[in-house]
């Protein structure tokens, strides 16, 4: 029997408040749902949601066709708990708007704890340039599914 690779993602995972955190999730079967700029948007007011609530702060985001990457600092709860509220109610959101139902993300997500000594702003441009990378858009200004605490989009 084949086990669910996200048990494997799990085993080992810590969370600690105010500590940052990169987290990816991909959407269930690499769906470009966030091609459309509207269904995206979607998901952008729920991250925004859990900045509201108190449970993270995001210091960065970008929203790619199939997957997130989402550079935030825990507040309270656990990583968890934060991502299962983040995707439960974007995936609500998201099939609210397109009259569907179903999955929207993958199960499980990738998260990596950052050190403290580690560049926060390098690793948010890193990560905001992955539309550039991908031949999405020539400069990021272009890209609309981004945000960062920090960074100017020209």
């Amino acid at each position: 029997m084949q086990r669910y690779r996200g048990e494997a993602l799990r085993r080992g995972r810590f969370s600690e408040t105010g500590r940052v955190y990169l987290l990816t999730t991909v959407t269930h079967g690499r769906q470009r749902l966030f091609d459309d700029f509207h269904t995206g948007r979607k998901v952008v007011e729920q991250l925004r949601e859990t900045q509201s609530s108190g449970l993270a702060q995001t210091l960065c985001w970008v929203l790619m066709p199939d997957h997130l990457h989402w550079l935030v600092q825990l507040e309270q709860g656990s990583l968890h708990r934060l991502a299962q509220r983040f995707k439960s109610r974007s995936a609500k959101a998201v099939n609210q708007h397109l009259g569907t139902q179903g999955q929207v993300w993958q199960k499980g997500y990738h998260d990596r704890a950052l050190r403290a000594e580690e560049d926060l702003i390098d690793l948010a441009r890193y990560v905001v340039a992955n539309p550039l990378r991908a031949d999405l858009v020539s400069r990021i200004a272009d890209y609309p599914l981004w945000d960062a605490v920090w960074l100017d989009p020209s």
